[in-house]
């Protein structure tokens, strides 16, 4: 163990703090501009205390938040931090789900990834693997040293693309000990195969490579970075279903939110280069903590939990749930993608989380 934190230290210069003088963290006075009016697509709780905080991941980029406490709670809490979906805002569906956990007794955290809502970074809406993974780490420090917070009791929620990123994250830092990946995404499993692998070959994936290769080219050249365009509006008659599903959420009344990028022009073209090969589960098989996988049984994107589920348990599972030690996949039948987004058809299943976390943050 000694000879292998040597060789770390040498390679990234990751343990400075074994020196006489210790690098000293920047001061976390906010420069960024946060709403301070209720701007979210769901509606206020009167369970819940509600304030806006900011904290620093580790390349030093500030992330903004809004922090749910339970009104009136006394002592040291269980925590959890919630993200996504890929390309929305914490005034969508983290926040939604970060308030609904404050309700049954948890301190939470929605925050907005890098380069993304109110959070800092340059240039916005880029997404990155490794940044947005970190991002959750990040949550982690800041919880981790909040007066009425238990550290040894943090656990984190995923949704969507940030699925991936949470269950990752869970593989790399063992403070977290409850993950949720709701409706998830593996990003880098659809970026490299297309969606049901109609894009999975060697000669698909290099034709991926030359288009973003040369975008990057003409991005550098016109000194701006082209977007790639939200959820596509007006709706074609003949979008496939999943297409429609994101409309119905992020462009309408429903979901639609004035920063998010999935609601409007979306991310750059070359934002989700680096999933191209950096796969996020690599290392799934390796998490100890418990993991809950929930996702709708109508949902295009249901392949993403199974296979999470497997690579985690070595168990193929098809449309149905299914528990392996303290690995589970929760099916909930008829729902499609977004319904596990807000509260409209009520799908999301609260009560399991509650019991998950209290169960596994004690």
């Amino acid at each position: 163990m000694k000879n292998t934190i040597l060789a770390l230290a040498i390679f990234c210069l990751a343990f400075t703090s074994y020196s006489n003088n210790p690098i000293k963290r920047d001061k976390m006075n906010t420069t960024l501009q946060l709403t301070q009016e209720w701007d979210k697509t769901f509606t206020k709780s009167n369970k819940v205390d509600h304030k806006k905080v900011t904290f620093k991941n580790r390349y030093g980029i500030e992330l903004a938040a809004d922090m749910y406490t339970p009104k009136d709670a006394n002592g040291k809490l269980p925590a959890i931090a919630v993200s996504g979906p890929f390309g929305a805002v914490k005034e969508q569906s983290s926040g939604l789900y970060a308030q609904h956990m404050a309700e049954r007794g948890f301190l939470t955290i929605a925050f907005d990834p890098s380069f993304t809502g109110e959070s800092g970074g340059e240039p916005r809406r880029m997404a990155s693997p490794d940044i947005n993974t970190e991002d959750f780490l990040a949550a982690v420090d800041f919880l981790s040293v909040q007066e009425n917070v238990d550290p040894e009791r943090i656990g984190i929620i995923g949704i969507c693309g940030f699925g991936g990123m949470a269950i990752n994250a869970a593989a790399l830092d063992p403070r977290i000990k409850a993950t949720v990946a709701s409706t998830m995404y593996d990003m880098s499993k659809v970026n490299v195969e297309g969606y049901f692998k109609s894009e999975d070959t060697k000669e698909q994936r290099m034709e991926k490579r030359k288009a973003i290769a040369a975008q990057r080219t003409q991005d550098f050249k016109n000194g701006s970075y082209k977007r790639a365009g939200g959820v596509i509006d007006p709706l074609p008659e003949d979008a496939p279903f999943f297409v429609k599903d994101y409309y119905d959420y992020y462009k309408t009344k429903r979901g639609y939110h004035k920063r998010s990028g999935n609601s409007n022009d979306g991310w750059n073209v070359i934002g989700c280069q680096s999933f191209m090969n950096q796969p996020l589960l690599a290392w799934a098989h390796e998490i100890e903590a418990p993991v809950l996988l929930i996702h709708g049984e109508k949902a295009h994107s249901r392949y993403f939990s199974e296979y999470a589920f497997e690579n985690m348990t070595g168990v193929h599972v098809e449309g149905e749930s299914k528990a392996v030690d303290n690995k589970e996949l929760m099916i909930i039948p008829g729902a499609v993608h977004t319904d596990l987004y807000d509260d409209v058809n009520n799908r999301i299943p609260y009560d399991k989380m509650e019991s998950f976390f209290k169960q596994n943050l004690k």
